[in-house]
């Protein structure tokens, strides 16, 4: 009789033993995806003119700046990649900005955005959200891009938020979901508006006019007046209207993320 307690004694504790290391390693992996979800993913445009004019133009630096300063901040690492890889093209380099200076003078950063990835060495799941700066670029190699489209498709079907600002939204015009429907389609989306492209002379120079793009694919355009600060925030969707939106469009994906 003695023997069989012992065996069972024995036995238990084998069990309890197996169930705890069981819970540990359970607790270890969550931890490890958790960090590895501790990842945003950035965008910026590799087009660096505003199409016939002869004008510069690259990833507009505030844009980038104010929601980088916000997110990094909060403990999230931003990674960079652009349509063509490699060093991506500025404009709007106010270093005036206290935390635009912040950003340019980060030399881990700078060297990220000088050296972005090719969207084919992107891993989707590595990342909780997907943010597409803004800058005049953007208006002719974020929209046709299948493979960001197929990024920010992954990243949202795995609960992940995607985010843009001004004429980052040029990015989400063409993405589709699993089910065949547009991003956009049936959300409240803000964005650079007809009258912003309009006051600084480039509706006829742009490939077309993002507010128009946007609802004709099913978007439910939210807008406000010139230069105003407008953020919209809808089904784990982020848009910004310009430049003056970007610290907001920050502080929204932080809200959704936490």
């Amino acid at each position: 009789m003695k023997k069989v307690f012992q065996k069972l004694v024995t036995a238990t504790m084998a069990i309890t033993a197996i169930a705890i290391l069981s819970i540990s390693n359970s607790a270890i992996a969550q931890s490890k995806k958790s960090s590895k979800m501790k990842k945003i993913l950035f965008v910026v445009t590799s087009h660096d003119k505003k199409g016939s004019t002869g004008e510069s133009t690259g990833y507009y630096l505030s844009e980038v700046a104010h929601p980088w300063e916000v997110l990094h901040n909060a403990g999230y690492e931003i990674d960079f990649v652009s349509p063509q890889g490699g060093k991506a093209p500025v404009d709007g380099l106010n270093l005036e900005d206290t935390v635009n200076k912040k950003f340019w003078d980060d030399k881990k950063y700078r060297t990220k955005i000088e050296n972005t990835m090719k969207p084919s060495q992107v891993n989707p799941e590595g990342y909780a959200a997907i943010f597409y700066a803004g800058g005049h670029g953007a208006m002719w190699d974020f929209a046709d891009n299948k493979e960001l489209a197929i990024i920010a498709q992954k990243i949202y079907e795995r609960n992940g938020i995607v985010s843009a600002v001004c004429h980052g939204p040029a990015g989400l015009v063409n993405i589709r979901l699993s089910n065949g429907k547009y991003l956009v389609d049936g959300k409240k989306i803000n964005a650079f508006t007809n009258e912003e492209e309009t006051a600084v002379k480039l509706e006829k120079v742009v490939p077309f006019l993002l507010e128009t793009k946007l609802m004709e694919h099913g978007a439910i355009f939210e807008k406000s007046g010139l230069w105003q600060e407008h953020v919209t925030s809808d089904q784990r969707v982020v848009t910004g209207q310009n430049p003056q939106s970007a610290h907001a469009v920050g502080k929204a994906i932080l809200k959704l993320l936490k």
